[in-house]
């Protein structure tokens, strides 16, 4: 696959390899909008459909991350992230594609063969499991001891850090602005409020600096899944600055970081009885599945803050279906489904 420039109209991009089964549609949910909206309308970007087994958005920035790569002589990929990692998986998938080796380093116990980690050894991903403490105190250590030993097998490395949210990574979402403009142009769209799922912060960066400059008139919430409004903040700003200092062409637009950490919950990974019953919900009248870790955390969260009137002064909003679907998998247990599969949602 060679490395070619993003569709749209943009000419600044950076080289990217075609990964991603782009523009993803845009969808009026019209029974969630009449469920949830308050008389506003509810969208969504169907980003978990970017292909590359379902990779949702981590693919739009690996596509850039992976072309960095390239041009740079590199044939291994190195990441991070909890032992059910969406990125992780979507890195070990683009290394399949691209005929590389991957190195995964994750947090947990032990890595058991189901949802993404059983994804992550169908793809022929070297996993390293790290118990949390050590993780926690020790990854950039980690993450070089894993390079040393892939160039100790004559590969040659690149470390791509949590959910690939850096100055590379940051354009897969810049560019996703711009898709998402020409999609709200031809819906009718004027201005929206576009939300997504934030962890890491890359998304969410991408997205605030896209839209400040492609439509300004519209505003990015991210509603975070860890941590708080005030470490999102920090985390944006550095993700701009660092790919604004490797990339002079990137647009430097007046931008405002907003993040919801109302619906955070127990913290990553732990989801609530009615963070449960929300996917449940949308999943019967969408026929959308969303995930307790990512997803699903979001949009109920969005959907507790429409119902709470505090979304007043637009009438559109975008969420941004970051993807996430085989994480559902592991969380069986809080759907608690009995033997005729009826749910009992949440136990």
């Amino acid at each position: 696959m060679a490395p070619s420039s993003p569709r749209g109209q943009y000419s600044g991009y950076p080289p990217r390899i075609s990964l991603a089964r782009t523009p993803t549609p845009l969808v009026l949910l019209q029974r969630a909008s009449q469920k949830w909206g308050q008389g506003k309308r509810i969208w969504i970007k169907r980003d978990d459909l970017t292909g590359s087994t379902l990779t949702g958005n981590k693919v739009r920035k690996l596509e850039f991350l992976a072309a960095h790569a390239k041009a740079e002589g590199l044939n291994t990929l190195i990441t991070c992230g909890g032992i059910q990692s969406n990125h992780a998986r979507a890195t070990a998938n683009v290394c399949a594609q691209l005929g590389w080796h991957c190195e995964l380093v994750l947090r947990g116990s032990e890595a058991t063969p189901e949802g993404n980690t059983l994804l992550d050894a169908l793809f022929g991903a070297e996993l390293t499991v790290v118990p949390p403490r050590d993780y926690g105190r020790s990854l950039p250590a980690l993450l070089e001891s894993a390079a040393e030993r892939q160039r100790a097998k004559g590969r040659r490395p690149m470390i791509i850090p949590t959910g690939g949210s850096d100055g590379h990574g940051i354009w897969g979402y810049f560019a996703a602005a711009e898709e998402l403009v020409g999609d709200m142009a031809a819906a009718g769209i004027e201005r929206a409020c576009v939300v997504a799922a934030t962890g890491s912060g890359g998304t969410q960066a991408g997205l605030t600096l896209g839209m400040a400059h492609f439509q300004p008139q519209s505003h990015v919430v991210g509603f975070a899944v860890c941590d708080d409004a005030g470490w999102f903040a920090e985390k944006v700003r550095q993700d701009i600055s660092q790919a604004q200092a490797l990339y002079p062409q990137l647009p430097q637009p007046n931008y405002r970081v907003e993040t919801n950490d109302v619906y955070i919950g127990e913290g990553y990974g732990k989801a609530s009885a009615n963070v449960y019953q929300r996917i449940v919900d949308l999943a019967r009248v969408e026929g959308v599945v969303t995930d307790p870790v990512y997803t699903g955390k979001a949009f109920y969260g969005l959907t507790e803050e429409l119902k709470n009137d505090r979304l007043t002064d637009i009438q559109d909003i975008i969420f941004v279906h970051t993807g996430g679907v085989f994480g559902i998998f592991p969380h069986a247990p809080g759907f608690c489904l009995t033997d005729d599969f009826s749910l009992i949602v949440g136990g």
